[in-house]
């Protein structure tokens, strides 16, 4: 299920731009993004809720008109080419938009024929996705009938159909148990390895560390930070500090902790900083009893929650 590559990158979005409304109560949702995918790579986006990952994706794919800025998919421009949405798979949150009475076979010759192939084609292409996902068992099965990460398998194989180099995920396994969740992102490193493209965005931050090359950072329109998964998660740790306690925290204690950058977890919290962070937190944790001061490698989490919390550059 080769996707034919070459070194041109697979999606270019520069300079993107989009504001809502008039007057008062014009929104620059997008202000400025610039991104790039190579070839057989994945890019988590991420970002907080009103960041503008929703409207940069809709302009990726065509369902908004940036209002200055270009899009590239395949080295073409859309708004000359539309055919090259044809190169674009796009599976959003919730919308498994699979008929439910249907088998799994049925569905995606249906969507097969939908897309352009022929029939014969169609046939050809079901059997090819089937086998692919493993689903081979379940061919014959109604939707309705088939699991959570089974449908999300299917809904995935469905954007596939015609054999697109981009692909938008959106929250691939949200909802999905841990099992059906582990299955989708092997699915992810599978078809990186076969060459495709992957746009993820997920709120589920540990996906996005284990299966993303890269992380686009954006908040407030503008992208705070575009670089290697583990070159940025390598730059963070170096003021990372975990601490394990004993007890209850009181509500003022939480409230301190918070405002200082602590992410607190079950008898223990984690946190960016230097040594004056570090003495600050370690008294607002007073009189809990400290168990363990360690420091450690970051995580995507903390780092995130580290970049959006800080006050933007004027």
């Amino acid at each position: 299920m080769k996707v034919r590559s070459n070194q041109m990158e697979t999606l270019q979005i520069n300079n993107l731009r989009k504001a809502f409304g008039s007057g008062e109560k014009r929104v620059e949702a997008v202000q400025g993004v610039s991104l790039s995918i190579a070839p057989g790579t994945i890019l988590a986006f991420l970002g907080p809720n009103g960041a503008g990952k929703t409207t940069t994706i809709k302009m990726i794919a065509g369902i908004l008109i940036p209002d200055s800025g270009t899009v590239l998919i395949d080295g073409c421009n859309p708004d000359k080419q539309r055919a090259v949405y044809g190169r674009v798979g796009i599976v959003l949150e919730g919308s498994r938009n699979l008929y439910q009475q249907l088998s799994a076979r049925e569905n995606l010759e249906y969507f097969g024929v939908i897309k352009g192939l022929t029939m014969a084609d169609a046939k050809v292409r079901a059997q090819e996705l089937l086998e692919f996902f493993a689903l081979t068992g379940k061919a014959n099965s109604r939707v309705s009938e088939l699991s959570s990460g089974m449908q999300q398998k299917l809904t995935i194989g469905v954007a596939l159909l015609n054999r697109p180099k981009l692909l938008l995920l959106d929250e691939p396994t949200n909802a999905l148990d841990v099992e059906s969740a582990e299955e989708i992102k092997k699915l992810m490193r599978q078809l990186k390895v076969e060459g495709l493209s992957i746009l993820l965005t997920t709120h589920q931050l540990d996906v996005a560390q284990q299966v993303a090359d890269r992380v686009a950072i954006i908040r407030g329109g503008k992208i705070l930070v575009e670089e290697l998964t583990s070159s940025l998660v390598k730059r963070f740790s170096g003021d990372f500090y975990k601490i394990a306690f004993e007890g209850a925290l009181q509500p003022a204690q939480v409230d301190g902790l918070t405002a200082l950058g602590a992410v607190i977890e079950e008898q223990s919290l984690r946190f960016h900083g230097d040594a004056d962070t570090v003495y600050a937190v370690l008294a607002a944790l007073k009189p809990t009893p400290v168990l363990q001061l360690s420091k450690g490698d970051s995580d995507l989490s903390s780092i995130f929650l580290k970049l959006v919390k800080e006050e933007p550059a004027c």
